[in-house]
């Protein structure tokens, strides 16, 4: 191998057939610029979440807020005859307990022949608190009972407004993610169509800078992926046309890209055919002479404005440098 060719090319040197070859250290940097791009993207997609988020959504609505004054303080009412309830409840089983030991002890005095006049005492007393326990917990009954169909009405009236506010917040929910969806769709869209439109633009233009253009599409490929993975997994209203949205959207922008690029490239062939010395029709060796040996159409043509001979395909007359 001759030195010259051993020696790497420099930036934005061409190879024979008229490319531009991209050096280790851009493809590298054009690398680096790929991933501070997406970083910076991937950024911004989840910083959309916050727009158009309604306040009310997942927050605890106290029954106060749902209910009118009159309705709540029914319900608070029935709440304290219930706790009331149970307390009086509570105080009689104490109360039975309390009076059932004094009762045996004085009936094991008793038996046993000795003074029980303490301890008659003691039962008297617990018969007497159970008692009153008893007429507490019947009055508690009552009062509870009476305030009982009042509340029912209110707590009925409170789960329909609770049943609405949760509706209410669900249909905030599947708006916002909605607005956010199509707001994230439409910065993938962007992103992948101002890439394509810079690569194709870099191509015809400035073909050094291709890597740029490259590095926003893998960035913005990297977003596709993100999310694609955010709407399969982590959103129940698009967790199926999600993925279908991106992937059609990605497709028709990368297939027209194709095409434009293709265009492209068609337009640039007979010119890499010409300075190959081929044919700008077919591709065929052309050795000097008028007419293709492969196609048989004419490779050599009158220039336009000087009218020498020029070569079908190029660019620019060899002798007067008109287009």
């Amino acid at each position: 191998m001759s030195e010259s060719k051993s020696r790497t090319r420099p930036a934005g040197g061409r190879t024979g057939d008229g490319e531009v070859e991209t050096t280790g250290v851009e493809k590298v940097l054009a690398v680096v610029l790929g991933i501070f791009i997406a970083i910076g993207v991937i950024w911004g997609y989840y910083k959309l979440d916050e727009v158009a988020k309604p306040d009310s959504t997942y927050s605890y609505v106290s029954d106060q807020q749902l209910l009118g004054a009159d309705e709540f303080s029914t319900i608070e009412k029935h709440r304290q005859a219930s706790r009331a309830v149970q307390d009086a409840r509570q105080e009689q089983r104490a109360a039975r307990r309390g009076m059932v030991l004094r009762r045996e002890n004085y009936r094991t005095a008793l038996d046993a022949d000795e003074p029980a006049a303490e301890l008659q005492a003691e039962y008297v007393a617990a018969q007497a608190r159970f008692a009153a326990a008893s007429r507490d917990l019947a009055a508690a009954v009552a009062v509870e009972e009476k305030v009982r169909s009042e509340a029912k009405e209110a707590r009925e009236q409170l789960d329909e407004q609770r049943q609405d506010a949760a509706a209410k917040a669900d249909d905030e929910r599947v708006k916002h993610d909605r607005i956010v969806f199509l707001l994230r769709l439409g910065l993938l869209v962007l992103m992948l169509a101002g890439s394509y439109r810079l690569l194709l633009r870099l191509r015809s233009q400035n073909p050094r800078y291709v890597p740029a253009a490259l590095a926003w599409i893998g960035a913005t490929a990297l977003l596709a992926i993100v999310m694609a993975t955010d709407y399969t997994e982590s959103y129940i209203e698009f967790e199926e046309i999600g993925p279908l949205a991106i992937s059609v959207a990605g497709v028709a922008l990368t297939f027209a890209a194709f095409v434009a690029l293709q265009r492209f490239l068609a337009k640039r062939l007979p010119v890499r055919r010409v300075r190959r010395g081929e044919c700008p029709f077919c591709g065929f060796p052309v050795r000097g002479k008028p007419h293709c040996e492969g196609c048989g159409r004419a490779v050599i043509a009158d220039c336009s404005s000087c009218q020498q001979d020029r070569r079908v395909g190029t660019a620019r007359c060899g002798y007067c440098g008109n287009a």
